[in-house]
């Protein structure tokens, strides 16, 4: 202890108040400055003689307190040490020397200047043995104090046995003892050395008992208490002394961010109502508890959901439709759907999301079909592909008691649209696989359901979310793959393959552009005859979209690009006599082109997930054994459509010309060209009996006549599926006639008018009226 008389103290001497805390003379504490009246105090005394008056104030939560609100005594002490802080604040360490009572308030501003008086203490000149054994007892509660857990400096005790004047004494307890401040200024001011350890004794006493309550409750409540409540216990004990030290606790500022979340969220009450138990668990929890990071997701997740956020739909439907023919040429019958929807919307108000199937051959643009009507709708668009998924959890999300889980791509597509009322696109439908893990298209039963969907609930939520307000749209090579519960929940719509006329108008206005722009090339660099155009999509491709003719005017505008890049700046035009410089021979020629009318070969239409194609039935005979050789890659159905045929040639020899005994020698040989390409189905049924009447009677059948068709043992001809598909790639291998089942007349209304002006459409109903179409009325 430095004693005080070696200190010169002035008269008139800067003023510290300080909160929740006493200061007491020979004490050494650390400070913490943060108002900008006491930073200036400390610099006052810095910059003379390091004094200054540090007295507590009356109340802990006036942050400008006025004179009278300020104790009248407190203890001139000396600054040690002075830290500045990154947050503005100052850190000091200050050592009592002696008590002052202020006089007069000298400033106020900035800063306290106060006049002093300094108070002298009498001075004890003899330890009598009622104050030893005063002192003595003082020692002693404070180890009993000390015991019972109280927040005491270890090595107070130590320095406490060293010290013998009861002044003195009675001052470091009560500094360290940790009383409130009332009490502690009330020993302050008690000049008397030994009133004041007797007042420190009462106190002690009482304090003692205190504590010996409490460890009587703890003790009663320790078997009830569980280990999240004592940790809660903890962390409160800990938030308090963070916040005497001014550190800020960041998870409290996390918790606080997460309930204005969930009120700015907007959930439905029952969401609200789980957000808000998960966010009280996650308060009571230990923040390295492994589960507390999983309820932080949960409700993250809960929070970030678009419960009440959507967006307003463009019902005005001239600027919609002019969005969707600016996308997409032809495809009249789903722009009509649209546009129907909008109507209804406009005049209803609200209404529910359709549940749209486009079925098509890749590449006729289903996809960009999606994003085109979230354009013309003006909604949110997103996007997932069902190929390959197996597992339910894909779509329904994972429970919560599995580490990692997450949502289901349903929730997970919803959150990153960002609105309640996206056109959803789920490509793909048609894969959709099962296993042990599940069935996904069974759990897309729900979610595709307008009378189930309005409180679809994830495996991870668990909690109802309303997808009614969806616009859903499924693609799909083909609908046959499809669950038919899940079909006859969606609304299908068949888009058929472009027409080499509707292809050309494509490609001008849509494709070459796009490549145009994608190359760095100008309009004055590259152009397109319409011959030129014609020939890549006959000669060079052959499909129902538009894939491989984008990819053929891409190579087009790369070569036109090089040039360019090498110097030379003349203007392309590919044409039909240039092509090849391009894109080398011609990949396909027409077959019917390629060869003249023959025995045994006739042309039939097939239909396939990539669209129609013309597929060729050979068929040759023999006289040998009685037999029927079937070959290229044939399905069971396909074989038993030739047995079907030969049967009902049988049952018609005499009518056919046909010599009956020829059969019990005939060795019959049906072959499909392209043997490893599997083909199977009912539709060639009427083109296997021709080919075999044909080989049979060794009369041609015109390479120009296809067709399609069931044929029964009796036969009649049955209808059959993909009639436009069929007849694109008729009109794309050049033929002029195609012989269909009557039943599907109905369909050609489907069929563009110009496309029915290049071929004609022969309708029959038995095989009679085949015979006739191609053999004539002999």
């Amino acid at each position: 202890m430095m004693e005080s008389e070696t200190f010169d103290i002035p008269e008139i001497i800067p003023l510290l108040p300080v909160r929740d805390m006493v200061m007491y003379p020979s004490v050494i504490l650390p400070l913490f400055v943060g108002r900008d009246m006491s930073i200036n105090a400390v610099e006052k005394s810095l910059s003379k003689d390091r004094l200054i008056l540090v007295a507590a104030q009356k109340d802990l939560t006036d942050e400008d307190p006025l004179p009278e609100r300020i104790y009248s005594v407190g203890v001139v002490s000396q600054i040690m040490r002075m830290l500045r802080l990154p947050d503005g604040r100052v850190k000091v360490l200050i050592q009592g020397l002696k008590k002052a009572t202020v006089k007069e308030y000298v400033q106020e501003t900035p800063t306290f200047l106060v006049r002093i008086e300094p108070i002298e203490e009498p001075i004890i000149t003899e330890i009598t043995l009622e104050i030893e054994a005063l002192m003595r007892y003082v020692k002693e509660e404070m180890e009993k104090v000390v015991s019972m857990g109280r927040m005491v400096p270890p090595d107070i005790l130590m320095v406490l046995d060293t010290i013998d004047e009861p002044g003195k004494l009675a001052d470091i307890a009560a500094a360290n003892l940790g009383i409130a401040v009332d009490k502690a200024q009330e020993i302050l001011e008690i000049i008397d050395p030994i009133l004041r350890l007797r007042k420190l004794s009462e106190i002690l006493g009482k304090e003692i008992e205190l504590l010996n309550m409490q460890a009587k409750i703890l003790s009663q409540a320790k078997d009830e208490m569980t280990k999240s409540q004592r940790d809660y216990f903890l962390r409160e004990q800990m938030k308090a002394i963070k916040n005497e030290l001014g550190e800020s606790d960041e998870r409290t500022e996390e918790i606080e961010d997460l309930q204005k979340r969930i009120k700015k969220a907007k959930m439905p009450k029952d969401v609200e109502k789980e957000a808000k138990k998960q966010l009280d668990r996650l308060d009571m929890m230990h923040p390295d508890a492994m589960e507390s990071s999983m309820i932080r997701t949960y409700v993250e997740w809960l929070v970030e959901l678009p419960w009440s956020i959507s967006t307003k739909d463009n019902i005005d439907i001239k600027p919609a439709k002019k969005v969707l023919d600016e996308d997409h040429y032809d495809l009249e019958k789903v722009k009509e759907r649209i546009l129907e929807f909008l109507s209804v919307l406009k005049l209803k108000g609200e209404i529910k999301g359709p549940i749209l199937c486009f079925v098509g051959p890749p590449g006729v643009g289903k996809t960009s079909l999606g994003k085109s009507i979230a354009r013309a709708v003006g909604r949110k668009f997103t996007r997932i592909s069902l190929g390959g998924v197996r597992d339910e959890a894909e779509i329904r999300g994972h429970r919560r008691t599995y580490v990692g889980s997450m949502p289901g791509r349903i929730i997970q597509s919803i959150k990153q649209a960002g609105a309640n009322n996206p056109v959803f696109m789920m490509d793909e439908i048609d894969k959709l696989g099962n296993d042990f893990r599940g069935d996904p298209a069974s759990a897309l039963l729900e979610v595709l359901d307008p009378e189930q969907n309005n409180s679809f609930s994830d495996h991870y939520l668990n909690l109802p979310f309303d997808l009614s307000k969806v616009m859903f749209i499924t693609t799909a090579n083909r609908i046959d793959t499809i669950p038919s519960a899940l079909k006859d929940r969606m609304e299908v719509i068949h888009i058929a393959g472009y027409t080499e006329k509707e292809k050309l108008v494509i490609a001008k206005k849509y494709l070459i552009p796009k490549q145009l722009n994608e190359n760095g090339l100008k309009e004055k660099n590259l152009a397109f005859a319409d011959h030129g155009i014609s020939k890549i999509i006959l000669d060079y491709t052959r499909e129902a979209g538009l894939r491989s003719l984008e990819r053929k005017i891409a190579a087009i505008g790369r070569k036109a690009a090089r040039k360019i890049a090498e110097g030379d700046k003349r203007k392309i035009v590919v044409t039909t006599k240039n092509l090849h410089t391009f894109l080398g021979p011609s990949k396909y020629l027409p077959e019917s082109d390629s060869e003249l009318d023959s025995i045994g070969v006739v042309s039939g239409l097939a239909w396939t997930e990539f669209g129609g194609d013309v597929l060729y039935i050979e068929a040759s005979c023999r006289k040998g054994k009685k037999d029927l050789t079937l070959t290229g890659n044939m399905g069971d159905v396909m074989k038993e459509s030739v047995q079907a045929a030969l049967t009902y040639i049988k049952s018609k020899a005499e009518a056919l010309g046909i010599n009956e005994d020829i059969f019990d020698t005939l060795e019959m040989h049906v072959h499909t060209p392209q043997g490893a390409i599997p083909k199977d189905g009912p539709s060639a049924g009427i083109t296997m009996a021709v080919a075999m009447i044909s080989a049979i009677t060794k009369r041609h059948v015109n390479r120009k006549i296809a067709m399609t068709g069931e044929i029964t043992l009796t036969g009649r001809v049955l209808p059959i599926g993909g009639l436009k598909e069929k007849t694109l790639a008729a009109l794309r291998a050049r033929m002029e006639t195609i012989i269909l089942p009557d039943e599907n007349m109905s369909e050609l209304v489907e069929i563009p008018g110009y496309v029915k002006k290049k071929i004609k459409f022969v309708p029959v109903k038995n095989m009679d009226e085949v015979v006739k179409a191609i053999f004539g009325e002999k």
